[in-house]
């Protein structure tokens, strides 16, 4: 923690874009996220793009969509459990592994990663120019997350000490 004059104490910050969908990244953006969380770094996760699909709910969420957004929706991952590997994929035999190994060792899963990023005050930002795009809606996507544009992204990293693109 630094000090200054106007402020009175401050907290190190960390921003993360989280542009890729893969499993693998996506745990490693989440424990990195929750490391710096816990050595008080205010920390934000900006979701992009394919990374915006572990952020949607698991069941379907019946929404008034076009034929080309419903078939973004149905084309894409819902939620971290269904999240593909960015190597040794093979047709979701690698992911069905990876969350066993997980198990095995008593580490926490994305799912677990991303709820206690969101006990530890990670901000969580999804991208509302790529949700239009993508035809995503509010009502499809988990609570407690901060709708945005890039420009909210690049006012966090503008003061962080550490900035990261997965």
């Amino acid at each position: 923690m630094t000090l200054t004059a106007e402020q009175g104490p401050t907290h190190p910050k960390t921003t993360i874009v989280l542009f890729s969908g893969d499993l693998d990244k996506a745990m490693a953006a989440f424990i990195i996220a929750n490391g710096a969380a816990a050595y008080e770094h205010e920390v934000t996760i900006f979701f992009t793009f394919w990374g915006l699909n572990m952020l949607r709910k698991d069941e379907l969420v019946r929404t008034n969509k076009g034929i080309l957004e419903k078939a973004f929706g149905w084309m894409m991952p819902r939620g971290p459990q269904k999240l593909a590997l960015s190597k040794m994929n093979f047709a979701g035999l690698g992911p069905q592994m990876i969350k066993h190994v997980i198990k095995k060792h008593n580490a926490l899963a994305l799912p677990q990663l991303i709820e206690l990023a969101q006990e530890q005050g990670v901000k969580l930002i999804a991208c509302t120019m790529t949700m239009d795009l993508l035809g995503l809606q509010q009502e499809e996507l988990v609570d407690g997350l901060e709708y945005a544009g890039v420009a909210a992204y690049l006012g966090e990293a503008s003061q962080g000490r550490v900035n990261l693109f997965i």
